[in-house]
């Protein structure tokens, strides 16, 4: 499968329910979007994780230089370049207003469409049902296959995977993924940087395997407090 989507963008694209586009794990979409971008980020070799912290987590680092591939990750980069942050704070700062910027993309590839309507006749409502299921159907093979069967992704697929993991959101996703004790043992693997690329160096899978640990303690901190 081509990855010419950025890893925040098919994140989302299976968080959202086909038939409503109501997303998975929402109360901490946010910092889980965050997440999908740092992830990308240092997979391109152009963040490090710093010294860790009991309350917010790792410090983030820019690394490297030169223009990134996609306007939405130099935007991330940037605010990181200014100077290093906390993963907890930093996972709010660049997902916050992440939501509307990736469902316009996802809008404008025609995989989601944008229906306004009205409940009763006077509350508008809006949803974003699946447009076109080809590029889910095959992103949802390939990390069953990943799961149940134990193949060894692909960078891009094992970062997708260990951010659903990290979420929270695997078992409620629909259309469902298979879901079992295996399921959840294999996902916090690839969540835990334990998927057996050999192709990407070892400090890379470490700092996105970092980043994806820290969204998850963050997602369940969030979670905690707001329930």
């Amino acid at each position: 499968m081509q990855n010419d989507l950025l890893i925040v963008e098919d994140l989302l694209l299976l968080l959202l329910d086909d038939e409503t586009g109501t997303p998975a794990a929402a109360g901490t979409l946010p910092y889980t979007l965050g997440g999908a971008v740092l992830t990308e980020l240092a997979l391109l070799g152009r963040v490090e994780t710093g010294k860790g912290s009991a309350l917010n987590g790792p410090e983030i680092i820019a690394a490297g230089d030169g223009p990134l591939p996609d306007p939405l990750l130099q935007a991330a980069y940037d605010q990181i370049a200014e100077k290093p942050r906390r993963v907890q704070p930093l996972l709010l700062a660049i997902g916050g207003d992440l939501w509307k910027t990736v469902t316009d993309r996802l809008i404008e590839r025609g995989l989601i469409r944008r229906e306004k309507k009205r409940v009763l006749g006077l509350f508008p409502v809006t949803r974003l049902p699946a447009a076109d299921t080809r590029r889910e159907t095959a992103l949802r093979e390939e990390i069953r296959a990943v799961l149940l069967e134990d193949k060894t992704p692909d960078p891009h697929t094992a970062a997708v995977t260990a951010l659903l993991s990290a979420s929270g959101a695997l078992p409620s996703l629909r259309p469902a993924l298979a879901w079992s004790a295996k399921v959840y043992k294999r996902a916090k693997e690839i969540e835990n940087g334990n998927w057996g690329a050999s192709a990407v160096n070892t400090a890379v899978i470490r700092t996105a395997a970092g980043i994806a640990a820290s969204t998850a303690a963050v997602a369940v901190t969030v979670a905690t407090t707001t329930t």
